[in-house]
């Protein structure tokens, strides 16, 4: 039998490789857009690639998407939550209003998500959900300090999720971290940057320029969005899942000082579901 998955910001990078990927492996593929109509016209080929309205800053939206799903077929194997906003400003720079933008894809977006789809997770045999970060989800960066906060508040949830929903539900949960991708998501966040003013002449701008010109540099060869996806593949039949996985070597590295002791950050989830469920 297929196996379903239902992909958010699946319209284009990451997701989109993602949702090709496992389409052409014969899952059916709920893949969230802005632009089903579009979408769907240009891979109408795939016949179990299925392009769906989700917003995950609008829960009726994500609600509607989830009823489509559970009347087609009454569960979901996957969530792989993979919307995602980038941003690069200061914090003594940014606009509120920009901020909560961040907070409201990359965060409340992921939890909406979660809220919206679990009842289907619940319903299949097992169940996985998997959440797309960042390795600035566990290292701040510099002028990345809004981003790197919605990333570390993902990896709080899904890392506090873990401790329980597996015992309660039988779901897995696990943080993707990709380091430099080769997709639109760097061209957007530059592209906002220019949109609001460029590199403002202000204090910042010394080592705002530095670490622009210094990611450049170290990012000439970025992974591809089918090289997550590939790692997206692989995840999807390892047992047991883990809580964390880099999609690189490069992210490993950038990440090693942090995660040394508890690569896949499993033996942490047990230790704590230990302490507090004594399971």
């Amino acid at each position: 039998m297929s196996k379903i998955i239902a992909i958010t910001g699946a319209s284009t990078g990451i997701g989109l490789a993602t949702a090709l990927k496992l389409a052409d492996n014969g899952w059916t593929v709920y893949a969230g857009t802005r632009n089903v109509e579009r979408d769907q016209v240009k891979y109408g080929d795939k016949a179990n690639l299925r392009f769906i309205e989700m917003e995950v800053t609008d829960p009726g939206s994500l609600q509607r998407a989830f009823d489509q799903i559970e009347s087609a077929h009454g569960y979901l194997d996957v969530l792989f939550c993979n919307a995602g906003f980038g941003f690069l400003r200061a914090l003594g720079q940014a606009d509120p209003a920009d901020i909560e933008r961040v907070f409201d894809t990359n965060v409340y977006g992921v939890m909406h998500s979660i809220r919206a789809g679990l009842p289907l997770l619940r319903k299949a045999a097992s169940g996985h959900i998997i959440a797309t970060t960042s390795v600035g989800g566990l290292v701040g960066q510099p002028f990345n300090e809004i981003y790197c906060a919605s990333k570390f508040a993902v990896e709080g949830l899904i890392e506090s999720l873990a401790t329980y929903y597996k015992p309660a539900f039988n779901i897995d949960l696990t943080l993707l971290e990709p380091g430099a991708v080769a997709t639109q998501f760097n061209s957007t966040v530059m592209g906002h940057v220019e949109q609001t003013g460029g590199i403002l002449e202000d204090e910042y701008k010394p080592m705002l320029t530095k670490y622009i010109d210094t990611f450049r540099s170290r990012t000439t060869a970025p992974q591809t969005a089918e090289g997550v996806a590939e790692v997206v593949w692989e995840l999807l039949h390892m047992e047991p899942k883990p809580l964390r996985i880099r999609t690189s070597e490069g992210a490993e590295q950038f990440v090693r000082f942090k995660v040394q002791n508890d690569p896949t950050g499993l033996e942490g989830v047990l230790n704590t579901r230990k302490l507090h469920l004594n399971l």
